[in-house]
């Protein structure tokens, strides 16, 4: 992996929270924290994440049902927290699509070692395409095949895009009409923070608008929403 990894930590206690994501940021990785479920969705939803340090014992929806639904859901690896340390607890959270378990109290070192180990053997089907590898969609008046990376027009035309443009189109119509902020794009296209007067995701809109919108002057596809960003402003639809 050549980009940094960036892990998510959600648990309910604070103080847990916040030394792991200190120890994994002085550790040379990016590190993000959620408290609930609920939080856990929102950053989800605009943010790009190799890993998630999941606690088991939550108030409102716990690991347990969060790890089953996010593993039918093609998300990152799942490092399970627990202060419980059975072995029934364990197990459950193994079948239900974790990737390792870690009971507290834990050493840090070994919580590292263990990520590491996760994010080693951690083989993405189409790195590209995210949640929707394998699959064929529709939008507006094209038709994407996720594993050749071709939009077909609705006069049978196709149009090849780079990976940098498949990558953005394909965070875009994963999250049809929802906006998200160039520093999101740029997370969820590449896993790197925006640097100043970044312009990588204008112009890769600007490239990727001139191959989709019949007139890119005036998008209909992806439009620019004023101190917000950008937003697909169409419903997409699964046709395998």
């Amino acid at each position: 992996m050549n980009e940094t990894p960036h892990i998510l930590i959600v648990d309910d206690h604070r103080d847990i929270r916040d030394a792991i994501r200190r120890y994994l940021e002085k550790n040379g990785m990016r590190a993000s924290v959620a408290c609930d479920a609920v939080e856990l969705d929102a950053k989800l939803a605009t943010g790009h994440y190799d890993l998630i340090v999941l606690d088991v014992m939550m108030p409102g929806e716990d690991g347990l049902s969060v790890c089953r639904r996010l593993s039918a859901d093609t998300k990152p690896p799942i490092l399970m927290l627990t202060a419980l340390g059975e072995d029934t607890d364990r197990i459950v959270g193994l079948e239900l699509g974790a990737d390792d378990y870690l009971a507290k109290p834990f050493n840090p070192r070994e919580l590292l070692a263990r990520i590491k180990a996760i994010l080693r053997r951690s083989v993405r089907t189409d790195p590209h395409a995210g949640g929707l590898s394998g699959r064929r969609v529709a939008f507006a008046h094209w038709q994407l095949d996720t594993d050749r990376e071709v939009l077909t027009a609705a006069d049978g035309c196709e149009t090849g895009l780079t990976t940098a443009e498949f990558r953005l189109l394909a965070v875009l119509l994963a999250r049809p009409r929802l906006i998200l902020s160039r520093d999101q794009l740029l997370d969820l296209t590449s896993g790197r923070a925006a640097q100043a007067f970044d312009r990588a995701i204008d112009n890769q809109i600007s490239r990727l608008r001139r191959k989709i919108e019949i007139d890119p002057a005036r998008p209909a596809i992806i439009t620019t929403v004023r101190g917000g960003g950008y937003c697909l402003a169409t419903d997409v639809t699964d046709l395998a």
